[in-house]
Parts: C-alpha cells; structure tokens; sequence
C-alpha cells in the first residue's frame, strides 16, 4: 500500500480541539487523509479501533455533507449523540425521530450546518430519498459495516445493495468500513459498493491485544458462565446464547446470584428489545444474556467480558461478537463453552440449509475453522490471526498460553473410532460407539449383535468420559461429522481416510474439562488509591448522562475517566491535555469534573476559558500579569488603562512580532503603554 502515512494538518487540529485527542491512532492517519482527498476506500479495522473517525474527521474536512449508512437506529443515535456533544452538526433521519429532531436536521441542512447525515440503508430504497439526496450537496458516503453487503458476510443486509447505485447516481466517492471480512466478503464488498473498480484498500489488521481468549469444553455449562460471572461482578457483560429460551434461563440464574442481568432475543417485543439496549448502555455493570439479535452497532466502549454459552455459527461470527468487549483498549476477557451437541447442531444448520452446494462447502469450511480455534493446541491468537491471513508470535495473553495443553498421540484411539463406525455402517452416534469400544453389555448391544464385532472392547484403556473428549475432538478435527439423513450419525470424512489407513498421525488433548471460568477476573483499571476517585467520577457522569438521557460514555468514556483519576487535573489548562477532553467537552464538563477532583471549580473569565490547554493559555496570563504590572504606567502615576479579555486573548493567539501589528489588535493609546511588555512576553515563548 502507497501513500501518505500522516494526515494533513488540519486533520490533526480537528483530532485534537474537537475530539480530544494528541495523536491518531495505527492506521487511522492514512486513512483519513485518503477518504479526506476524495478516494473511495475499504478499510478493515479491528473493532475499537476507531473507524468512526476514519469518516467523521474527513467529513468536517470536505465541504457538503457526508451521508453515512448505518445499520441500527441505535448506533446511529449515539453517535450523533457523542459527536454533538463534541460540537459537530450532525444528524439523522430515521423512524424512530420526533417530529422536533426530523425539523431540526432539516434546518441544519438548509442552513448549510449539517456535516453528517445518518440513515439506515432500508431508507435508500425509497426513491424520495434519492431525490433528496440530490438536492442537498452530498461530497461523501460513508458505509459502516459494510460485510452486510456481502452474502458470505454473517450479517447480510439486502438494502446493502442499494448503496452502490446511489454512490453512482450522486457521483461522489465512497469509503466503506467494517472490523470483519474474509477474502469472499471483500471481494463482493468491492463488486456491489464499487461497481468491481478497486477502491484504495487498508487491511489494519485483526489483533485485539488487550481481549483475553479461552474455550473451554461443557461441563454443566450453567454453572460454568454463572462462575464466570462471579469472578467479574459489577462489570458489564454479554452471554450468547443459541436459543430463546436458554437467555432467559440464564439471566434468571445471574439475577437470582445477586447480579444485574436481563435478557434479550428475536421473539421479545421491539419496546422490550428497546428498553434493554437502552439499559446496556446506560447503565454501569449491566449484563445482557442474549441471542446473536443483540450486538450488531453496540457502540458500548467498557464491555469488560464477552461469554458465549453455546458455540458460535463461524469464525468471523466469534471474532464479531468477542470484538464487543474492551472497545476502549483496556483489559478485556471471553469464554467460549462448546461440547459435541454445538458442533451436531452447526453441521446440521449448514447441511439442511437451502444455500447452494459451494455455499454449504464454504459455511463447513469457516465452521472447521472455529473448531480447530476451539481445540487448539497452541496459542490461539495464532490460530485466530491466521485464519486472517496474519502471523503472530505466541501472545502470552490467552487460556493457552497461560496454561500449555498436554497433548498424547491419538492416532490408536482415533482409528479405533473410527473403524468403530466403518464397522457399524456410519448408522450410530458417538454413544453407542462409545458403549462398543468400551465393551459395554446392554440390550441395545446385544439386540444389534455389536459384541460379536472386532472393535467391541478395544477401547477399555479409556472411560466414557476420555472418549467423549476424543470423538468431540474428532469433530472439531472435520474427520466425522453428523449425517442429517441418518439422525446424527457419525460418517467419516476425506480428512479420516490418512489416519484410519495408517498413512498419517494425529495429537489431542488431554481433556480434563477443566473450567477456565476459575481464572483471576481482569485487574483493576486504576491503582487502589485512585480507585476511590474514579468511582466518583463515574458518579458524576451517571447523573449528568441520566439528566441527558443519553449513554454515559456520550459523556465521556471510561478510559477519559481513569486517565483523569490517574493524573488529577488541577486546573482546566490540564483538564484539557486529558484524552478525550475537546473543547466543547472542555467548556460543557470542565467544572464539573474538576470539582469532584479538586473539590472546587476554577474562576477563568470566559475568553481564558477558551485558551484552556492550548498553547495562547499560558501566554493570555503572562500578558495579563505584564498589563497589571503597567494598568497605571511604568511609574504608577498615570490613568488607569487596560485590555479587553477578547483583545488579550486576540494577541495571545495571533503573536504579532512588532509594533505595528501590536497596534493595529490594541489601537495606539494601548499598543504606546503595553507593546514593549507584550512583545518582551510574546519573544519570550518564541
């Protein structure tokens, strides 16, 4: 990839006086500097790694509007939330406004104020709004979570594909972001939103350091997520579940264990669904037990954990939904809990489906990817990362590198299985195999006369238990997979035939169903004697987020928050060199937060108050001390002279080097007091 690694200038003054922030972050500059100069881009970002930005920046850069398509009514509101909170005109027209919000877009529009415009891709097929669209000066479009274009993406939006006629219709060009797509979604992305013409393309990676990794095979799988819970108590927090009714069952068990939980699925009614997306994001330490209906847009930045109870559909789907935790880059954790009855139930999903045969090929593929993550035996943000196409070495920051895996050659034990099931026809499930090799005499044996095969008691070394770990693991290995025309039955695949022919070896896992759920919970976010502050600070920004009724991370996120607590701001100069701390945020929270940390607010005239943490700061009040030391001359007998606020203000940013310049800001009587003083201070800090 070419061009420019650093964005222009003024992208960086934006970056810094409206959002807050000193510095991009990896990969951000380039592109926003290429949607910013007009190119049509695809950028794959992980989750958290500030792809709003990526438009938003280059949005009050460009003249005109930026239209972005966005999935959910919900995203899109808080992001217009967080960017008017930082003062940007920003908009939305979707079905959930009021009459009020829908006339106020308009009159940002009309006024030529608006800089973003949100609105769901379902409004696009509408042919009102393409000429609207028309009509009010659209320089951009910008398409989050564009994988929903693509068939092989696992949140396939067909109005997607509207947007691809429209970038054509208003001829302007398109940046289209998502954190998930494999080399099938990209090229459809590039085919249905960029006519096939290949956009510029930044690929920054798919590393989430800071999440923690773990699987863990069912052992009472309840129990298993209610332990882990327990370890995290007062952290937000999502289980997936794969029914309607296991996330109601669950939620009950985490409320009945004394935390705050609810549950949310399909079947619930939409004000329901409402009430508790509202809720997550509202409140502090909330955990949602849900189907996969809850996450897409969740824009939650302090999601500490992520726990799926039952196994996710793919890869990309795990890596989508794990993604959703830590989004602010602090410390974050998952578990996946997975057992043979997931992976029965994920090849059947894929086998009864009605996709083409290639289609059901490549679903069975990115399924075989998910469980070799699942009975990995090395670090599995390798086996993640390489599943995308990228190289790492072992993390240190995952269930196995914290704790190896010991592994034993089961090729005997895998080719006993397996022709355990040639010899029964491919016609049972891994139970009744299981009762042949460990020689079980029951009726069912008996009656199919299974004691008179070879296999029957070649398995006694193991227990039932030892077994059901090496079929699950065969599974997870695509070597047998359930026949949906047999009722389950284990058939063998291609990949077997090595192993049962004696041609090729095979390690598993010493499976002792070991609960990963035990691990120590993620570490406090601030040292102990700052931990006091933080929970006041939170404090304020619930109550003022509550008066608002918008999310408390619109106010300011976590990570503001600690970094606030760790360096206690004693002025709002210093308020202001806080990340995240931009100047509308600076003017509207400043004293607020201030005196919960100093416990007072300070006195700044309102033209000092907007110097706060910018370098005129410092100059306005040398330039005020130079004054008062002359307000009456240099021999203290003349008449009382001074400069306006806004006048000192105006020198401490413009810096006039002379005179003259000095004059034409402060007019002659002033400039023949105050010039030698001032220019002495302005030389001074040159």
């Amino acid at each position: 990839m070419t061009g420019p690694t650093c964005a222009r200038p003024e992208a960086l003054t934006l970056l810094r006086d409206i959002f807050g922030y000193d510095a991009f972050r990896p990969g951000q500059a380039e592109i926003v500097d290429a949607v910013s100069t007009g190119e049509n881009v695809l950028a794959i970002m992980p989750t958290g790694g500030g792809k709003s930005l990526c438009f938003q920046l280059p949005a009050l850069i460009r003249d005109g509007i930026t239209i972005v398509i966005s999935p959910l009514i919900a995203l899109m509101r808080d992001q217009v939330r967080a960017l008017q909170e930082a003062g940007v005109s920003a908009g939305a027209l979707t079905s959930g406004n009021t009459p009020e919000e829908t006339d106020a877009v308009w009159a940002a529009i009309e006024s030529g104020e608006l800089k973003l415009l949100y609105m769901a891709p379902e409004r696009l097929s509408s042919g009102a709004a393409l000429g609207m669209l028309r009509q009010i000066n659209v320089s951009l479009i910008a398409v989050d979570e564009a994988h929903c274009v693509s068939q092989w993406g696992h949140d396939f939006r067909p109005d997607y594909l509207r947007i691809g006629e429209l970038r054509e219709a208003l001829d302007v060009p398109l940046a289209a972001f998502t954190a998930t797509a494999d080399p099938e979604t990209q090229d459809e992305i590039v085919q249905k939103l960029f006519d096939g013409q290949p956009p510029r393309s930044f690929l920054h990676g798919f590393d989430r350091p800071n999440i923690h990794l773990a699987f863990a095979a069912k052992d009472g799988p309840r129990r298993q997520i209610l332990e882990f819970a327990s370890a995290r108590k007062g952290q937000s927090g999502i289980v997936y579940c794969g029914t309607r009714a296991k996330t109601e069952a669950i939620a009950q068990a985490l409320n009945a264990e004394g935390h705050t939980a609810c549950h949310y699925h399909g079947g619930m009614e939409a004000e329901d669904r409402r009430i508790v997306e509202t809720r997550f994001a509202r409140e502090d330490g909330l955990i949602v037990v849900a189907t996969v209906a809850f996450g897409m847009g969740i824009d939650k930045p302090d999601i500490r954990w992520v726990a799926h109870a039952d196994l996710p559909k793919s890869i990309e789907a795990y890596y989508q939904e794990i993604g959703r935790a830590g989004r602010d880059g602090a410390a974050a954790e998952t578990l996946t809990l997975y057992g043979p009855e997931d992976i029965r139930l994920r090849r059947s999903q894929v086998d009864e489906g009605l996709a083409p045969p290639e289609r059901r090929a490549a679903d069975h593929a990115r399924l075989n990817a998910l469980l070799g993550l699942a009975e990995a035996l090395k670090c599995r943000r390798q086996t993640l990362l390489a599943y995308f196409g990228e190289t790492t070495d072992p993390c240190g920051h995952c269930d196995l590198c914290d704790t190896p895996v010991e592994v034993f050659d089961g090729t005997t034990a895998v080719r006993k299985a397996l022709s355990a099931i040639l010899r029964t026809q491919e016609s049972y499930g891994a139970g009744h195999l299981i009762d042949i090799l460990t020689g079980q005499d029951n009726e069912r044996i008996r009656q199919k006369r299974h004691d008179d095969l070879s296999v029957y008691g070649v398995g006694r070394e193991y227990g039932k238990r030892q077994w059901q770990a090496v079929f699950r693991q065969m599974m997870g290995h695509d070597l047998v997979r359930p026949d949906p025309e047999r009722h389950g039955a284990l058939r063998m695949t291609e990949a077997a035939m090595p192993i049962l022919k004696g041609e090729a070896m095979i390690d598993l896992r010493k499976d002792t169903i070991k609960s990963a759920t035990r691990r120590p919970a993620v570490k406090a976010l601030v040292a102990e004697e700052d931990a006091p502050l933080l929970s006041a600070l939170k404090a304020k920004r619930r109550a003022l987020a509550e008066a608002q009724r918008v999310p408390a991370y619109v106010i300011f996120a976590d990570k503001t928050l600690i970094e606030m607590a760790e360096q206690r701001p004693a002025n709002l100069d210093e308020m202001a060199r806080i990340n995240g701390v931009g100047a509308k945020k600076l003017e509207r929270y400043g004293d607020d937060f201030l005196s919960v940390i100093t416990g007072a607010t300070e006195e700044l005239h309102p033209q000092r108050r907007k110097l706060a943490g910018r370098e005129a700061g410092p100059i306005y009040d040398m330039l005020l001390e130079a004054q008062a030391q002359l307000a009456r001359g240099e021999n203290g007998t003349e008449k009382p002279l001074s400069c306006s606020a806004s006048q000192l203000a105006k020198v401490a940013q413009m810096r006039p080097n002379d005179t003259v310049a000095l004059e034409r800001l402060l007019g002659e009587r002033r400039a023949e007091r105050f010039a030698v003083a001032f220019l002495d201070v302005l030389r001074g800090v040159g």
